[in-house]
């Protein structure tokens, strides 16, 4: 198998590899929004409604009945009371960083380190169909370049290589780019939700300054 060849082979691979690099991308877009909708409220009146019932059990110092409506609740929220209910023997300062870590660890890490794999996917689509439109274009003056009588419909076939693999990598790139911006603002408000949540929660558990 000769240079020209081997660069047709490559660039009717390089179909597959960017079918293989937008299926992972649409595969880490499913598993954050899942993920997401999972860890959320329903909307705020759902969520204002239940942390209003949590307080209330906490003034009571009902701290059993708590930890009964936080229990088999895997929302990010509900996760969070837990863990405070469980170790509120600690300081307030204690509890903060405590929160502050799992929610980092436990709950946002997952999400950054799947919206950093679409990302990758994203600057990969147009890389990849960039790799293939050159193994393209090497075999179409390839073939030229042996001074042999050419077809037209040969060099078509392998520049229309060149063009399709340009066009699946921007494919890839474009709409991934919103729905990663639209993921991340997903995420952001997740975020912003639950700390404004958290905050009132520990409230309860600063110490009262006379």
């Amino acid at each position: 198998m000769n240079v020209n060849q081997l660069a047709g082979t490559l660039g009717d691979a390089c179909y597959g590899f960017l079918a293989l690099n937008f299926l992972f991308g649409l595969y880490c877009v499913i598993l954050i929004w899942r993920r997401v909708s999972s860890l959320r409220f329903r909307n705020q009146d759902t969520e204002r409604a239940w942390i209003e019932e949590l307080q209330g059990l906490l003034r009571a110092d009902d701290y059993d009945g708590a930890v009964k409506l936080c229990d088999y609740d895997y929302r990010a929220l509900p996760r969070m009371c837990m863990l405070v209910l469980a170790n509120r023997d600690l300081t307030f300062q204690q509890l903060r960083q405590l929160v502050a870590e799992s929610m980092q660890r436990d709950l946002l890490g997952d999400l950054e380190y799947r919206l950093s794999w679409i990302v990758t996917v994203i600057k990969s689509g147009p890389l990849l169909g960039l790799f293939g439109t050159v193994l393209g274009m090497m075999a179409a003056f390839g073939r030229i370049g042996t001074g042999e009588k050419v077809q037209p419909h040969q060099i078509a076939d392998e520049i229309s290589i060149a063009l399709i693999c340009t066009a699946m990598g921007l494919g890839t790139a474009i709409p991934l780019g919103y729905i990663l911006a639209s993921l991340t603002i997903r995420v952001r408000l997740l975020q912003e939700a639950l700390g404004t949540s958290m905050t009132r929660i520990l409230d309860h558990f600063r110490p009262e300054t006379v």
